[in-house]
């Protein structure tokens, strides 16, 4: 039996969940990590991030807006991932977060919620447009003129994000440990920022299969969404060092760049 396209993306956002719990699960075997392997890992989500938003995400877009024989494919495209980092910096001011280090101050609207929920926050909302992207996928694969490689394009997608989450579940559990909080607990907050992924990933297959002519858009909204995250977040945070090497930071996001290029190209 074939599965839904939103099935097909609850089944991928599972596992770059569990990919997700499993890197949290780190805390248990480690009580710090050296921030230059904390650059390497942020480094590596990085370079996911931005081949997938080309690979995945913003060539499909373009290709599936040329055949819609509507608007320019240029301009289609444009206008989502515009629409897709504005999303990103509306939810930023919005939603309660600070990000990982001794001197941050809390960004988004004012609370009294503690700083390990804050943080947990900051995770949970880059994990959006990483769920979004791999619903979508599986979503556009159901109109796909070959259903068969677009299927495994989409899964490339779920395997390259569920593999840089290993490394970004352990990057919030562990300092969350460092802080003081306890293995277990630890381990439940880091877990948990992994679990907006397979909501958006349902919403998002459902959206572009109901409403198929928004499916350039939502594609590349996605990318935009991963991209403001990679620039506004996980680059700046993998180049904060107390020694002037930040090769650690540049060669893991070469490293995740090119495996989710392998594949992208070699699954789809």
């Amino acid at each position: 039996m074939t599965l839904a396209a939103w099935q097909q993306a609850l089944v991928g956002t599972a596992f770059t969940y569990g990919m997700t719990a499993l890197g949290a699960g780190l805390v248990f075997l480690f009580k710090t990590i050296k921030k230059d392997i904390l650059n390497l890992m942020l480094g590596f989500a990085s370079g996911v991030m931005i081949a997938a938003s080309f690979w995945s995400l913003l060539q499909p877009a373009i290709e599936q807006a040329e055949e819609n024989n509507g608007l320019p494919s240029w301009l289609v495209v444009s206008i989502g991932f515009a629409l897709g980092g504005i999303f990103l910096y509306i939810a930023d001011h919005l939603l309660p977060h600070v990000h990982f280090g001794p001197n941050k101050e809390q960004e988004g609207l004012p609370t009294h919620l503690r700083r390990t929920i804050l943080l947990v926050f900051s995770i949970t909302l880059h994990n959006i447009p990483e769920g979004l992207a791999v619903g979508v996928a599986f979503g556009a694969a159901a109109s796909a003129v070959n259903p068969t490689a677009a299927v495994m394009g989409a899964l490339s997608v779920a395997i390259g994000i569920g593999i840089q989450n290993f490394p970004e579940g352990a990057a919030v559990s562990i300092p969350l440990r460092q802080e003081g909080m306890s293995r277990t607990k630890a381990f439940l907050y880091g877990q948990a920022s992994g679990l907006v992924e397979p909501i958006a990933g349902v919403l998002g297959a459902l959206l572009v299969t109901k409403v198929t002519v928004i499916l350039p858009y939502a594609l590349a909204f996605a990318a935009g969404a991963m991209i403001y995250v990679v620039i506004e977040e996980l680059i700046p945070e993998a180049q904060q060092t107390t020694s002037s090497k930040n090769h650690y930071a540049v060669f893991g996001t070469m490293t995740g760049f090119i495996v989710m290029m392998i594949l992208d190209v070699a699954l789809g």
